[in-house]
């Protein structure tokens, strides 16, 4: 039934009830996606699972997480309307709890490590508080917005593929920056997208705010341990 918070599969109607139960599900979802990505994680950090030094080239391991990332999203958005896709979102979230694990074991590896985690997540859950709060009371032209986010994915995603190469710390840091801005400015349109009745499945609204959380989170971690890391 539409009134089951936890009923992820039923496509949601245009009317008010049926918005809010699109937005209430989505963050429901949104909250159960992190624990698979806790335990991948926790996985990772106890077997030492490292696709990069499992591979042992950089790019055959960028390629296979592209791979994953962009699989997995296909394969999400193909059934958003299922427990098959409410499935999956949780297969997806492990598997980024996997590759963030080798930056969180680096963080807490430095005597100030713990506490730069703990602001990376602070700040982290305050953007969504802050964006979510916004996206119910702007008046911002959400196709204007949606224009500018798609051009800000490929200017980001050029970005870290040029890094790639040039391998350049101030650039590495002007990305991070960049995706914390991208990342912040798409919750809010997601949100806004739900309440505005575009958005019909809380599976891909959840899948979208929870990627652009992991990439606030990992760039302001980047940016932390870069600016503040103790060794």
């Amino acid at each position: 039934m539409q009134n089951d918070v936890y009923d992820y599969t039923q496509a949601a109607g245009t009317g008010a009830v049926q918005k809010n139960t699109v937005l209430r599900k989505t963050y429901g979802l949104l909250g159960l996606s992190f624990i698979p990505c806790a335990a991948g994680a926790f996985l990772s950090s106890q077997t030492g699972i490292n696709l990069y030094t499992m591979f042992g080239n950089r790019w055959i391991a960028f390629g296979v997480t592209l791979a994953f990332f962009y699989g997995m999203i296909m394969l999400i958005e193909k059934n958003r309307h299922s427990n098959t896709g409410a499935a999956l979102l949780m297969v997806f979230t492990f598997g980024m709890g996997v590759l963030i694990s080798p930056m969180l074991q680096y963080s807490l590896s430095i005597s100030n490590g713990p506490q730069l985690v703990g602001v990376a997540a602070a700040m982290t859950a305050a953007v969504f508080f802050t964006m979510a709060a916004m996206a119910r009371r702007t008046k911002a032209d959400m196709n204007s917005l949606g224009r500018f986010l798609m051009v800000g994915v490929v200017v980001l995603m050029v970005g870290v593929v040029a890094n790639m190469f040039l391998q350049i710390p101030a650039l590495g840091l002007t990305i991070s920056a960049g995706f914390v801005i991208f990342s912040s400015l798409l919750i809010m349109f997601q949100i806004r997208n739900i309440i505005d009745g575009g958005e019909t499945s809380h599976v891909s609204a959840a899948l979208t705010i929870f990627v652009s959380l992991y990439n606030i989170f990992s760039s302001l971690l980047h940016i932390l341990t870069s600016l503040f890391g103790e060794e």
